[in-house]
Parts: C-alpha cells; sequence; structure tokens
C-alpha cells in the first residue's frame, strides 16, 4: 500500500469536506499569501518548492514544481531553491549541536 497517491492532491479542495468554515478559512488565507506582493508569485512558487522539500511533503514538491515551471522557473532556479532547503535544514541540525557541547561540557567539567 503506498500512502501518498499522487491522484489525492487532486483532492486537496475536499478539505472543507469535515470542517467546511476552518477549510474554507484555510483557502482565503491560502489564496491570499500566494497573491503577488512584495514578492512574485515566482518567488512565492519558488520558496513554496523548497519548503515543500524541508517538511518532505510529495503532493506540495508535486504542486509546487509544477507552478514554479508554469511561473517561468527553470530547473537549475528550482534545484537551487533545493539546496537553499538543504542547507537550512543541515544548519539546524549543526547548529543544535552547541546544545550537545554545552551539555558536555556542564557533565565533564
Amino acid at each position: 500500500m503506498n500512502y501518498y497517491e499522487s491522484e489525492d492532491l487532486k483532492k486537496f479542495g475536499n478539505i472543507t469536506e469535515f470542517q467546511e468554515k476552518m477549510g474554507n478559512k484555510f483557502f482565503e488565507y491560502y489564496g491570499e499569501v500566494f497573491k503577488e506582493g512584495a514578492l512574485t508569485a515566482r518567488e512565492k512558487a519558488l520558496i513554496a518548492l523548497a519548503v515543500a522539500h524541508t517538511v518532505q511533503c510529495p503532493y506540495c514538491i508535486d504542486a509546487y514544481t509544477s507552478d514554479c515551471l508554469s511561473k517561468g522557473a527553470d530547473e537549475e532556479q528550482m534545484m537551487e531553491a533545493v539546496h537553499v532547503s538543504a542547507a537550512i535544514r543541515g544548519g539546524s541540525s549543526l547548529v543544535h549541536s552547541v546544545q550537545m557541547m554545552n551539555q558536555v561540557k556542564k557533565v565533564t567539567m
């Protein structure tokens, strides 16, 4: 059994089925977030693609890969966004090593 079925992405709009009020509020917010503003729609799509990789959501990766392409991003830009995600994710793990180092010093000194 697959946990992620690509066809399920098309059902995203159905999240209002069990909780219409909150689902509609989410989609209203979501739509507002992705409107052109200080950032272009293309820039927002690249950010979303990077975040999708960080949170490891296959639905989001598929959706924002297509969205990036439709908004004029190329493969190099998309991969660079993914590398930014990887660098932040790796750095996040490494910066937490300070906690470990603090604890080692506390215990051993």
